[in-house]
């Protein structure tokens, strides 16, 4: 087994740089109450943004009267959530059911919404990534 794992770890040597780990306090619920339950939903959409100092209230306000609704009344959107951290950075989470519902989303109203938010203006970097979940793999 310690042979096993010695090769394992050689292989993997270099994969990961710069780790690190932030604790985000939830804030409020995107369309439902959050469940951390994945059996339901196909894909995770997960955006971090860091936001500017001066427009941190406006980027808040923005997600409950503009993403939220919108992410709401897509039918394949599930549930989600939007977290702080200290320095000015969000993180949502979005739980669609399929790649192709959140594809509709994406496609129809995206842009019209960025304008509307003034996402430009709030903010200062946007990473993020969408996570296929495999569902034999849920639990």
């Amino acid at each position: 087994m310690a042979r096993s794992h010695d090769r394992l770890a050689a292989s993997q040597s270099g994969t990961f740089k710069d780790s690190q780990v932030k604790l985000f306090d939830y804030r409020f619920d995107v369309k439902t109450g959050f469940e951390p339950r994945f059996t339901d939903v196909d894909l995770l959409r997960v955006a971090h943004c860091r936001v500017h100092e001066e427009r941190a209230e406006h980027f808040t306000l923005m997600q409950e009267k503009v993403w939220n609704p919108a992410m709401a009344g897509s039918p394949g959107m599930v549930r989600g959530m939007y977290g702080e951290a200290p320095g000015h950075e969000f993180l949502v989470l979005s739980m669609w059911l399929s790649s192709a519902e959140h594809g509709k989303y994406r496609e129809e109203r995206v842009e019209r919404l960025a304008l509307r938010a003034q996402i430009e203006a709030d903010v200062a970097s946007l990473t993020g990534d969408i996570v296929d979940l495999e569902p034999s793999w849920t639990v």
